[in-house]
């Protein structure tokens, strides 16, 4: 007998983003290098105290280093990436029920905070280095 799709849909799900990025997976062995807290005590001066919340500056960061490692050329081609890719939203650290950004907000946070200050170059070389001093990449 031909079996047919249910078309009803799950309510919920009971699983975790861990779950789809493979152990040998490229961007797992970059993540424990990414302080979290350091990124957010670089940003804090680029920051108001009040208003309504950005995207925080760690997944900001994050998600530009991923597109970066997975070849990703362009903003609206990463928040589509962000969407679909289970090892990126991983990395990024968003959950499954949270949508990516829309591409000209992640674009204004990203000119605005860390273009503008410098910060983005700083974070991304001391990355790089400790990525080289891990063995992850060579200099060539």
């Amino acid at each position: 007998m031909m079996g047919q799709a249910n078309p009803q849909r799950g309510l919920f799900y009971q699983m975790s983003l861990e779950s789809f990025v493979p152990a040998e997976h490229p961007l797992r062995a970059i993540r424990p290098l990414i302080d979290d807290g350091a990124i957010r005590r670089a940003c804090r001066n680029l920051y108001a105290p009040i208003g309504r919340p950005s995207i925080p500056p760690e997944q900001l960061f994050l998600a530009l280093v991923g597109g970066y490692l997975l070849g990703v050329t362009s903003e609206r081609k990463l928040v589509m990436e962000l969407q679909c890719n289970m090892a990126l939203r991983w990395f990024v650290g968003l959950n499954l029920d949270q949508d990516a950004w829309d591409a000209s907000t992640f674009s204004q946070n990203r000119r605005r905070r860390f273009d503008e200050a410098g910060v983005l170059e700083k974070l991304f070389d001391a990355t790089i280095t400790q990525a080289m001093a891990a063995g992850l990449v060579s200099r060539h």
